[in-house]
């Protein structure tokens, strides 16, 4: 399995540019999984549904199937932050992981930069960052040897990572959980 982490300021483009590279991707005959890191209280369950009764009545899981679809919801009795490993665990078997939110992570990345946001470049200063994806190379703040692609060009990117599966290989560290 293959790991690559997308890092940039909200307002990048991260989101759309790796719903666009698991497409490409998948077009490519790769199966992909997505882990996305949620910096705020989400819920991805409706009120009155039945899963929803079941978490609001204590279920610690709720794992939600169909003949399409499955679907696993955690309460956690204290706040709790899983790290980015424990997720990857958690997946089934796959060609690809494209991590989204997890900047510190110590995983090969991406880093989606847009002047435009007025946020800092990290990749001098990250050095798992293995490409720069912006859409203005020319407005990078310091020279780097990096491989620069255009964010908006999914294709590039993904082509990008076809050619470097090996320095994206996943292997767990020691201990991770």
């Amino acid at each position: 399995m293959n790991v690559i982490a997308f890092r940039g300021n909200s307002g990048a483009g991260k989101t759309t540019l790796v719903e666009q590279v698991v497409a490409y991707l998948r077009a490519a005959g790769r199966r992909v999984s997505v882990v996305k890191h949620a910096h705020h209280d989400f819920d991805i369950d409706h009120p009155g549904k039945d899963s929803w009764r079941h978490r609001r009545a204590g279920a610690y899981e709720v794992v939600i199937a169909s003949d399409v679809r499955l679907a696993k919801i955690r309460e956690y009795d204290v706040p709790a932050d899983p790290s980015v490993h424990a997720l990857i665990a958690e997946l089934q078997p796959c060609d690809w992981v494209l991590v989204e939110g997890f900047k510190q992570a110590r995983l090969p990345k991406i880093e989606v930069w847009r002047p435009s946001t007025g946020h800092a470049a990290r990749y001098p200063d990250d050095p798992d960052v293995i490409a720069i994806c912006t859409d203005a190379p020319q407005k990078l703040p310091s020279a780097t040897t990096l491989p620069v692609l255009d964010v908006n060009d999914a294709r590039a990117v993904g082509d990008f990572l076809l050619r470097s599966g090996s320095r994206c290989a996943y292997a767990p560290p020691a201990g991770a959980a």
